[in-house]
């Protein structure tokens, strides 16, 4: 398991005592296969924070659609304020992408893809964009047994 730590915030609860402070990390984990997932944990100590994002994480993933080292097709994904662009790319391309969306691509095993994120840059709304754009990607064969198509016939559309 490939695990990234996208973002941590340190945050603070005014008591009558003084300050609590806390801290939540945005972790993102996967199997370099096309399985990923993100979640967000929050503790009095970063550490513990990270082990309890990627629990989290590695409850709530997800499998993608990838054709060889790429993805599909393109998709634009929105969360709140943050747009997510995905593009598929040659080989040799790289990852070119920013902070969060680069973690995910990396832990998905990715290996060429353009990507570029739109609006906020918030990591949360980001990450969240990113993953709604992910689960919109479909394979050609998924696509065939959608439009109950199979394999033989001609790429004309003639049956």
């Amino acid at each position: 398991m490939i695990d990234k730590v996208v973002h941590i915030n340190r945050v603070t609860k005014v008591v009558k005592g003084g300050k609590n402070f806390s801290f939540s990390a945005l972790v993102v984990v996967g199997d370099g296969q096309g399985r990923v997932g993100f979640g967000s944990g929050k503790a009095k100590e970063v550490p513990a924070a990270i082990k309890k994002g990627i629990e989290i994480a590695k409850k709530n993933m997800i499998s993608i659609s990838m054709s060889g080292t790429t993805i599909p097709h393109s998709a634009i994904g929105h969360y709140g304020a943050g747009k997510v662009l995905l593009k598929p790319a040659a080989d040799g391309t790289g990852v070119i992408a920013g902070g969060p969306v680069r973690a995910i691509l990396e832990s998905a095993g990715i290996q060429n893809i353009l990507t570029k994120s739109l609006g906020t840059a918030n990591p949360h709304n980001v990450v969240k964009a990113t993953f709604e754009a992910l689960k919109q990607l479909r394979s050609e064969e998924e696509y065939r047994s959608l439009r109950g198509r199979n394999g033989e016939e001609s790429e004309a559309g003639q049956p």
